[in-house]
Order: C-alpha cells, then structure tokens, then sequence
C-alpha cells in the first residue's frame, strides 16, 4: 500500500524548519549529543535528527519535549507555567459556540 504523501504551505515547512533549528541549537549549546537528547525524550536518534530537520512527520508532542529537553523555551522564557493563558483560551472558548455549522438555507415550499 502506497503511503500518502501530504503537502503543507510553504509558512508551515518554515514554522517546522526553524523549530527544528532552534532545538539543534539549544542542543548544541548545551553540549549534548544527539544521542543524549533522543534518549532523554525516548526516542531514536534518526528521529531526533527528523525533527532537527523540519520533517513534518514527527509528532509535534515529540518535538515540543524535545525542545523543552534542550533548553528551548516554548512560548514562554524560562519554563514557566501555560496555565494562566491556558485558563484565558479556555474563557474565551466558552463564549463561542459550541460547534461552527453553516447556516441551512430555509426551504420556502409554500406554493
């Protein structure tokens, strides 16, 4: 069976490319190895290398531990907590509603 290949917008491969980056970054300057790191998030090293490269399969999960594992701060600085913006998303969810339909066009079946 033929696997499907999926294409992304070229924003999405550059989002992938300077995550991957900025881990190897973060990894080198810490002075770990690849090796090290993979292990550390429980992965192999060939999959260390995928997420390094950008690769769009790697499970974003992953490549998040691995930037935490090598220092990179995801979304904030020095590893503090989501949970107050998490709490804020959650606030603004509730307002919305709960699930996003089109409209359905009345029928007028009135002859």
């Amino acid at each position: 069976m033929a696997r499907r290949v999926r294409s992304y917008s070229r924003l999405t491969e550059e989002a992938l490319l300077l995550l991957g980056k900025q881990i190897k970054l973060a990894r080198i300057s810490r002075r770990m190895s690849e090796a090290e790191l993979a292990s550390r998030v429980g992965i192999a090293r060939s999959t260390l290398q995928k997420i390094e490269q950008g690769d769009p399969g790697v499970e974003i999960g992953l490549a998040f531990e691995a930037a935490i594992l090598a220092g990179l701060p995801l979304f904030e600085p020095e590893g503090s907590t989501l949970a107050p913006k998490i709490e804020r998303m959650d606030d603004k969810l509730a307002l919305l509603p709960k699930s996003a339909r089109r409209r359905r066009k009345e029928v007028k079946d009135d002859f």
